[in-house]
């Protein structure tokens, strides 16, 4: 879809809601307190609890607010323009890096990219005239074509900069206020709607008393490192399209692995957003990541029901203690009953107002036997052997070979000694950071002092490579 069509989109959607759009104001400065913020204005004052800057790269709310805003400086000059031309019949269609660069002609009719390694224009505010552009990609294809019309064109860099933290106070940043890359990959549309959906909840709950303002803390926390490998994203293709050999040879070896089933997949997943998961808590593996667009029993899909901007309770198996649980959260999460017979194993979904996933469950899972709390706590899987005995979660410097039950601090386990004879090294890191270790004892690295009525094992163990045992309880 085109940016336009969803600019008009949004921009009915807008009007839908009866937003006040004041176009062609300049916001000129701005005072914040503790309890709101007043925006200075073209158009005179404005008071509001909160400011959101979105207003673009050269953002005058991230300047006036101090932001910091370090990054990488541009080394490329590029220029997309859609023109009338004769002599284009000797341009190659698609991408094709030369001595000079690189250019693009196509898919449609009279597009030409350029792009040059002659660093940024001196005046990045000059219109972009018809013979610059002549002469730039005469230069970067070394075909003599001749330029008669030009119809749009645009001129940018691959400088990358993205702000340390996306609030201050009451004030926040959003899109291309936040961060700046260059155009390709096309992530900058997508990448600004995500920032605003992941911030828009969340302040509607702050400002409608429902969440404490720490909430907004986490769309940092959130959507920073979402940016950030955007930002590597468009650095490495700039990388590739180097016109030296070592950066020539790195582009083939990269052509080569897209091409791959597994290459394919691991790039549509990062440009569609798929690849994308949150730091929430719980092990599923939906939560953090966007909602799968479910077909339900009710003849409609997941996407559909998410219209109302509020969090929905999908419940797949007609669970009346779940409903109950979401009764207490009426007006604020919606639920709804279905099945989805291409998913059998989903038992219920919680989706956030942005289309993540907050908390899911498997069919049967409360039927299957728990396991004791301190692993359910540290995150202790089952081996993959299946003998029995707990994975490990940490790394361990014992190993000595008992069949004691792992330790719930240090985990060790005759896993770690059975791996260890085989040349194997299952050492997993944990899910969370563990505490500090409480001072040693000698019948365990790191456990209490076991009670008189429960005997140890019987058995040692050593450091590697030699040291005093200990026994293991």
């Amino acid at each position: 879809m085109a940016q336009q069509d969803i600019e008009q989109l949004l921009g009915g959607r807008a009007d839908e809601l009866g937003v006040d759009v004041r176009r062609g104001v300049e916001l000129t400065g701005f005072d914040a307190d503790d309890g709101a913020v007043t925006v200075w204005t073209s158009g005179g004052a404005i008071r509001a609890g909160w400011l959101v800057g979105c207003d673009g790269g050269r953002s005058t709310v991230r300047k006036l607010a101090g932001f910091e805003f370090p990054g990488t400086d541009p080394e490329i000059t590029c220029h997309q323009a859609v023109v009338e031309m004769t002599g284009a019949e000797d341009l190659k269609v698609g991408w094709t890096a030369t001595d000079a660069g690189v250019y693009a002609h196509g898919p449609m009719p009279g597009r030409v990219v350029t792009v040059e390694f002659d660093g940024p224009s001196a005046d990045r505010d000059a219109p972009v005239t018809t013979e610059d552009l002549q002469a730039r990609l005469r230069r970067a294809s070394g075909v003599d074509v001749t330029i008669t019309g030009v119809r749009t064109a645009t001129r940018f860099t691959d400088h990358a900069r993205q702000v340390t933290e996306y609030r201050k106070g009451r004030v926040l940043l959003a899109g291309d206020a936040a961060h700046v890359h260059s155009a390709f990959g096309s992530q900058g549309l997508s990448l600004g709607i995500g920032d605003a959906m992941n911030l828009g909840w969340k302040l509607a709950a702050v400002i409608g008393g429902r969440a404490p303002e720490g909430l907004l803390d986490t769309y940092t926390s959130e959507r920073h490192p979402v940016g950030a490998w955007v930002l590597d994203w468009t650095r490495s293709q700039v990388a590739a399209m180097r016109p030296d050999p070592q950066s020539r040879a790195l582009r083939e070896i990269v052509s080569d692995l897209a091409g791959t089933v597994v290459g394919t997949t691991y790039l549509t997943a990062r440009l569609n957003g798929a690849g994308v998961r949150y730091d929430l808590p719980g092990e599923h593996p939906l939560t953090g990541r966007s909602a799968p667009d479910l077909e339900l029993t009710d003849g409609g899909r997941l996407a559909d029901h998410l219209h109302g901007g509020r969090a929905l309770l999908l419940d797949l198996t007609d669970d009346p203690g779940l409903r109950a649980l979401a009764a207490g959260y009426a007006g604020r999460v919606d639920t709804l009953t279905a099945g989805c017979p291409s998913r059998p194993e989903l038992a219920a979904v919680l989706v956030r107002p942005d289309g993540f996933t907050a908390w899911a469950a498997d069919a049967g899972a409360r039927r299957r036997r728990r396991r004791p709390g301190w692993q359910r706590r540290w995150g202790v899987v089952r081996s993959a052997g299946g003998r029995g005995d707990a994975g490990l979660i940490r790394r361990s410097r014992w190993a000595g070979d008992v069949n004691c039950a792992p330790c719930p601090l240090c985990s060790w386990s005759s896993t770690m000694a059975r791996a260890r004879e085989s040349g194997r090294r299952a050492l997993w890191e944990p899910r969370r950071a563990a505490p500090a270790r409480p001072p040693h004892r000698p019948w365990c690295e790191c456990g209490p002092a076991p009670p008189a009525t429960r005997p140890a094992c019987g058995r040692t163990r050593g450091r590697r490579g030699g040291g005093r045992g200990r026994t293991h309880v």
